[in-house]
């Protein structure tokens, strides 16, 4: 891969309008020191460490061997610690590994431009994305090139530390300032990072932008478009990207067609999904599992259960094995008809199709239990996913069993269900507020509501248009009208739009009084 000259890459660090700017001026102390040159020939690594490091499973052992080898009198190759540094990282233990290198800085160890990307991909994965361009202004200082590898991970870094607006820049700066040569990675890491970023139409636009230059986009950056678009409700518009890289001559794979069935499924335009999947047999594409279980989990979601069952006759007859997802599919849709006794039966099978129940397989049950009424059985099925540790319970678990019990007017153990909850450490989120919200309201107990209201509030969590409408209702059945019409009016302030709901909450609570 080409890298372009150290002017360029200068110029975009001087530049005002860079990201860089600015950058290299904050602290990063271990790393400021000068590094070991590595301009001669690269020494043989000793016979002493007679163990690869990447055989190492556990965090102990792999900091012993690298110190080993730091300490050796005759040190090893810089591609024996970029190696040895990158399976530090490959255990996830990314300040480990910056902790590591400032002990080979501290003996001269040599280091080169892996050695830096390594250190950048670190920061960046502890979303400290400004010390990865320290890093990367000290190591050009010494003289070290970036390649395109480095300007991905610090592109990389700029969207996991949510500065998409930064990411963009520097993505546009790489093809202006031609720091360097973006590939296939760089190209689809700027366009799915814009897209998980809601920056869809930015993606689509950018998209567009490279099919006229010669860094042309792969299938899988059409396909990030595609599914963002499909995500975010513009089906036609993916529709119509999906024939423009047809002709451009970019064959779509499965995950292209998946996602459209995904989008066309969500709006229920079954007559194009099933032109979908005649196109797909036409271009002998064939289903995978994902496709598969997006067919079963919309049929599911319809009522449709015997589709779903059929789709997944043909699955079994095509040699694809059914995953967690495709019974949880079937639990959900079986619970939605109120046949419990076949999601049951659902989920009794899994095991013996070799699989194991995950958590999202539990939730689908208990959940199909409490809305069904079956709050016992519900309770017996949480705690049997209580007995397997106190790390597989989830706040959907407990948010649903707490909204289980609260429906059936056992509000003392739906409150219980709460602390130990927060004892447990699985900590709440605004669904699970409003579930008890509701609970206080439905008992007329509108000061205790509006006390948690603020204790929400105290942690952090924001209310939405839903705990205010839940809070509107609760006034208005306890005959608090005044209160709840100043409460409405107040909802511009806080950045929230009363819907239909709402107001048909204050209607039906004023009818009985114009009779």
């Amino acid at each position: 891969m080409r890298i372009y000259g150290r002017a360029a890459i200068r110029r975009a660090i001087s530049a005002k309008s860079s990201p860089y700017y600015g950058i290299f001026a904050d602290r990063f102390s271990f790393f400021s020191s000068n590094f070991h040159s590595v301009r001669h020939k690269d020494r043989i690594f000793s016979p002493n460490l007679r163990r690869d490091l990447s055989c190492a499973n556990e965090l102990d052992e792999a900091i012993f061997l690298f110190r080993k080898m730091v300490r050796m009198r005759r040190q090893p190759s810089v591609f024996e610690f970029t190696k040895q540094l990158q399976v530090i990282v490959n255990l996830k233990q990314y300040s480990v590994a910056l902790q590591l290198f400032d002990e080979m800085r501290q003996s001269a160890a040599p280091v080169n431009e892996y050695t830096m990307t390594i250190l950048i991909n670190c920061c960046c994965l502890l979303k400290r994305v400004d010390f990865g361009f320290a890093v990367f202004g000290i190591f050009f200082k010494q003289g070290y090139n970036a390649n395109v590898v480095t300007f991905t991970t610090l592109l990389k870094g700029l969207f996991l530390d949510g500065k998409v607006a930064e990411a963009e820049k520097l993505f546009k700066q790489l093809l202006t300032l031609k720091l360097c040569e973006p590939n296939d990675v760089t190209i689809l890491t700027a366009i799915d990072g814009l897209c998980k970023a809601g920056r869809v139409h930015t993606a689509h636009d950018l998209l567009l932008l490279l099919d006229k230059t010669i860094y042309k986009p792969n299938v899988k950056a059409y396909n990030a478009v595609i599914n963002g678009l499909c995500k975010t409700g513009m089906v036609d518009n993916a529709l119509e990207l999906k024939s423009r890289m047809i002709d451009k001559g970019v064959s779509p794979t499965v995950v292209t067609y998946s996602s459209m069935i995904q989008g066309l499924c969500d709006f229920r335009r079954w007559k194009e999904v099933k032109n979908i999947l005649n196109e797909m047999v036409n271009c002998k594409i064939p289903l995978d599992v994902v496709t598969f279980n997006i067919l079963v989990d919309a049929f599911c979601k319809e009522g449709n259960v015997k589709e779903a069952e059929d789709v997944l006759a043909i699955m079994k007859q095509q040699n694809i094995r059914p995953n967690i997802v495709t019974y949880s599919a079937l639990i959900d849709g079986y619970s939605l008809q109120g046949k419990m006794d076949k999601a049951k039966e659902v989920f009794d099978s899994i095991t013996g199709n070799g699989l194991k129940p995950s958590i999202v397989t539990y939730n689908s049950l208990i959940n199909g239990y409490c809305k069904n009424g079956k709050v016992d059985e519900a309770w017996r099925l949480f705690l049997e996913v209580s007995s397997k540790g106190l790390d597989y319970l989830d706040t959907i678990t407990y948010s649903t069993m707490i909204h289980g019990l609260l429906s059936e007017g056992r509000n003392a153990d739906g409150w219980k269900l709460y602390k130990d909850m927060e004892a447990r450490q699985v900590h709440p989120n605004l669904y699970t507020y409003n579930i008890l919200l509701e609970g206080l309201c439905k008992t007329h107990q509108i000061a205790e509501a509006f006390s948690f209201l603020r204790v929400m509030e105290d942690k952090g969590l924001s209310p939405n248009i839903i705990t205010y409408g839940i809070l509107i209702n609760g006034l208005c059945k306890d005959g608090k009208l005044e209160d709840a019409k100043i409460l409405l009016n107040e909802l511009p302030s806080k950045g929230l739009k009363p819907d239909n709901h709402i107001y048909a909450i204050i209607i039906g609570s004023l009818w009985p009084l114009l009779l």
